[in-house]
């Protein structure tokens, strides 16, 4: 792999990372429409809008997905993801005027820096104007700008998450995957080895929490709502939006490939987008199992992004 989530037809990616803090957003731009569901689990999720993307709601349609650091405050960014939409023409019909749909998931990155930095409106704006089809960034950047990985033992062990993204293309389908890693727990590769996570005690190694856990060690007492692990997947294969919602709970099955240990810490949401480009349909075994791949891949090109671009991340050190 890995690819990227625009080499879905039909979609455009942007971040916008801030100066003053590791924190930013990111933009999955879908302004003519796209059917969209959701899956939302992990013990604090914070979200906007996922309630009208259940089956049985109406509206089926979305101009734009949000991803985003600040925690619940980061959900100002999705006002600024609306405003350049309605500018540019973008939205639902309603009377005399057009609602742009921008549901949104955010991550807890509160922990370096001033935390009365977030991002905000104008973020989510900025983010939009740098949307483009080109192959997506990855690593510190974005909604993954403030993101962490490991943190069973404290934030003092932890190490840098990330953005990453993914695609795969099969009998003419395309799907692929932007997702923010943000975990409490390890990233691992496909035989389990650690890629980033909690790391030993005196700094110089990983830890591998699994292992620890199973030998008794006993971890630092978390804060619920600290850890979270967010992002889209899309297809260009025509969905119902009864099929976006399933598509999102297949995908999940991606994050316990690539994250170990999964915790009840973690307030994971994985939106599923469908741009229909393909102009056909597509079984949603074969759907199903590609975007628990590419959720996967993109977890871990995300992570080792960040890790190849400066050193762990510390609360002393942002």
């Amino acid at each position: 792999m890995p690819g990227s989530i625009t080499d879905v037809a039909g979609l455009r990616v942007g971040h916008f990372t801030l100066e003053a803090r590791a924190t930013g957003c990111s933009v999955v731009l879908c302004p003519e429409g796209a059917v969209c569901g959701v899956d939302v689990r992990g013990g604090a999720p914070g979200t906007r809008e996922t309630d009208l993307l259940r089956s049985e709601n109406v509206v089926d349609r979305v101009h734009a997905v949000l991803l985003t650091g600040g925690s619940a405050f980061g959900l100002d960014a999705a006002g600024g993801v609306m405003r350049w939409l309605e500018e540019h023409g973008h939205g639902l019909p309603v009377g005399p005027a057009r609602i742009p749909i921008v549901p949104a998931a955010v991550l807890f990155d509160l922990w370096t820096g001033d935390p009365r930095i977030r991002p905000d409106a104008d973020a989510g704006y900025a983010a939009c104007e740098a949307a483009g089809t080109q192959p997506t960034a990855m690593g510190s950047v974005g909604a993954g700008a403030g993101a962490m990985v490991g943190k069973l033992w404290g934030i003092g062990r932890a190490m840098k998450g990330g953005i990453g993204g993914a695609s795969i293309t099969v009998d003419g389908i395309t799907v692929g995957a932007l997702v923010a890693v943000n975990a409490v727990g390890d990233v691992i590769d496909g035989q389990g080895r650690v890629l980033a996570g909690a790391r030993t005690a005196d700094g110089t190694g990983l830890l591998g929490s699994s292992e620890a856990l199973a030998r008794g060690d006993i971890p630092a007492r978390l804060v619920a709502g600290t850890a979270t692990t967010i992002g889209v997947v899309a297809t260009d294969a025509v969905l119902t939006k009864a099929q976006a919602n399933k598509l999102a709970t297949l995908a999940h099955h991606g994050l316990s490939r690539a994250i170990d240990p999964l915790t009840m810490h973690d307030g994971d949401t994985l939106f599923a987008l469908g741009t229909g480009r393909a102009g056909k349909a597509a079984d949603l075994t074969l759907l199903g199992s590609l975007a628990a791949r590419v959720v996967a891949e993109a977890i871990r090109a995300g992570v080792l992004a960040a890790q190849q671009a400066g050193r762990p991340n510390r609360p002393d050190r942002p």
